[in-house]
């Protein structure tokens, strides 16, 4: 038989069932995530793995993009509706220096710090020792003496990659933009040029730089953090748009994100 207290008591169900379960993304669609085949992506793919995009309400593809200016330009335009990728990548953009200038992409959280180094081809052993830059200066003059040029690569301009690597050839008494070349590279494809001599050095996350070692092509001449100890490198940021008009998706993500980093560090 149906009562007034049997009713409200089941209102009340309902009411705290809604509060205390998932949000469920109503109006969003289908929401696509992208990041770069990095150690540091672990907690953007986990999220996916373990279900908790689902568990969160957000219907979500992750997907593998190929380089950092893809990153940039599918955040640009919408493509993707949050992306891992490079604490100073919306920086770079917004100021002019990697990308439309004024353009905003909003960060929510940081996914990473620390985590990156600079490698150096085999050529430079037994000049360049690990940690050690006094060197560093003859070793490249040696080498355009040799060869012509010597080129150095990085992720994307203004990115942190760059921002290390550019920090570091200057302590070694090194002026980038003159003395050497400097260009971008995809994270996957470092090890691959290293290999064939498209590159002396660069500045690059994990794995890589462990691949360059593994494989016999280089060596790590210094982490990122003996240049800015616990540094932040990778976030999670947002399509603006998205951003601006769909918080509670956004928040959704996010909680998934944290829970699976929560996951990853134990």
């Amino acid at each position: 038989m149906l009562t007034r207290r049997y009713i409200v008591k089941g209102f009340a169900a309902g009411v705290g069932a809604t509060l205390m379960g998932p949000y469920i993304s109503k109006g969003a669609g289908k929401m696509r995530i992208g990041f770069i085949t990095l150690t540091d992506c672990a907690s953007v793919v986990m999220a996916q793995e373990l279900g908790l995009y689902k568990k969160y309400g957000v219907d979500v593809e992750v997907t593998k993009e190929v380089s950092w200016p893809s990153v940039r330009d599918k955040l640009l335009n919408g493509e993707l509706t949050a992306a891992h990728t490079l604490f100073s990548l919306p920086l770079s953009v917004y100021t002019g220096v990697g990308g439309p200038k004024g353009r905003v992409i909003p960060i929510v959280i940081v996914l990473s710090f620390n985590g990156q180094g600079i490698t150096l081809a085999n050529k430079f052993k037994g000049k360049v020792g690990f940690r050690d830059i006094k060197n560093v200066k003859q070793a490249v003059q040696e080498i355009i003496a040799k060869e012509g040029e010597c080129t150095f690569a990085m992720t994307f301009p203004g990115g942190t990659h760059d921002i290390w690597l550019r920090y570091w050839l200057g302590a070694c008494g090194i002026n980038p933009n003159k003395d050497v070349r400097v260009i971008p590279n995809p994270p996957p494809q470092m090890v691959a040029n290293m290999k064939v001599g498209r590159m002396d050095g660069f500045c690059v996350g994990e794995p890589w730089n462990a691949v360059a070692v593994r494989e016999g092509v280089g060596f790590t001449h210094l982490a990122t953090q003996d240049v800015w100890k616990h540094h932040a490198e990778k976030v999670l940021a947002f399509h603006n748009e998205f951003f601006e008009k769909n918080r509670e998706e956004v928040k959704a993500i996010t909680k998934a994100v944290l829970e699976a980093a929560r996951w990853c560090e134990t």
